[in-house]
């Protein structure tokens, strides 16, 4: 029996992808819980006119990744912290909302769930991972300063 999958089902397959499965667990267990739809001839075309159009919208969310990749890649970012006296060491740490902060007064929105930054406890230049879209993502390079 085929069936396209709805969702991503582990170790059977991913989301709009038509797999092959027993009869007994596609009807019983896939098809029921709303994972899987019967891969009829009708189901096919329009499983492949949504994956059509998902391509082209994929494409231009790529290509509006690209440019706030290049704007991200010409920018200075500067966060300023306070430093323990005489050193150049913190109190505490940079944090990832902190640098999502400066990001934001410089005019990138941007969600900090898609944001790695290391450990950060003295002034100094670091990078921050940033990513933009599943296949798009880039390091922002940024400054830590004392207050």
């Amino acid at each position: 029996m085929d069936v396209i999958l709805k969702e991503d089902v582990e170790k059977l397959g991913f989301k709009n992808e038509i797999v092959s499965v027993k009869n007994g667990f596609g009807r019983n267990y896939l098809i029921p819980k709303g994972l899987a739809i019967l891969a009829t001839e009708s189901s096919i075309k329009v499983l492949e006119e949504n994956l059509r159009q998902q391509e082209n919208k994929e494409a231009s969310e790529i290509e509006e990744a690209n440019k706030i990749k290049e704007d991200l890649e010409k920018i200075d970012v500067v966060i300023k912290a306070k430093v323990a006296e005489g050193g150049s060491k913190l109190f505490g740490s940079i944090k990832t909302n902190q640098f999502v902060e400066a990001l934001d007064k410089l005019g990138h929105n941007i969600n900090s769930k898609f944001v790695k930054l290391t450990s950060i406890k003295e002034l100094g230049e670091y990078e921050a991972e940033v990513r933009l879209h599943r296949k798009v993502s880039t390091s922002v390079k940024f400054k830590v300063v004392a207050e």
